[in-house]
């Protein structure tokens, strides 16, 4: 059999927290997820901390402890104010490219084409 992507691994790992709406520590996580979503032990811990470095899982130490959580309402949340980000950013490219045209059309205002600029071309 083979081996699940990084990928692969984090959407499962995200499953079992949309799945069960539970906080976790490490050892829980590393217990669950081999037996539930086929992630190898080894990685538990590598996968966790990359989806909490991407913001995905929330990791908070109380006391001695580090408890991971996430929600399906956060994901939909940070989805949408990404989603809004990339909107903003298309937009204004999109006012860029209209301002560039309408600079290139006013350049174009007393430019005649003649014969020693189409050589020049």
């Amino acid at each position: 059999m083979q081996g699940l992507s990084a990928e692969e691994k984090r959407a499962r790992m995200m499953e079992i927290f949309f799945e069960t709406k539970d906080v976790f520590q490490l050892k829980d996580m590393e217990k669950i997820a081999p037996k539930e979503k086929g992630i190898t032990a080894m990685s538990v811990k590598e996968v966790l901390q990359s989806l909490v470095d991407d913001g995905m899982v929330d990791c908070e130490r109380i006391g001695t402890s580090n408890y991971y959580w996430a929600f399906p309402s956060k994901a939909l949340h940070s989805r949408k104010r990404k989603l809004e980000v990339l909107e903003s950013q298309l937009s204004e490219g999109n006012q860029k490219h209209t301002n560039l045209q309408k600079s290139i059309e006013k350049a174009k205002i007393g430019r005649h084409e003649t014969v020693k600029r189409k050589q020049i071309k």
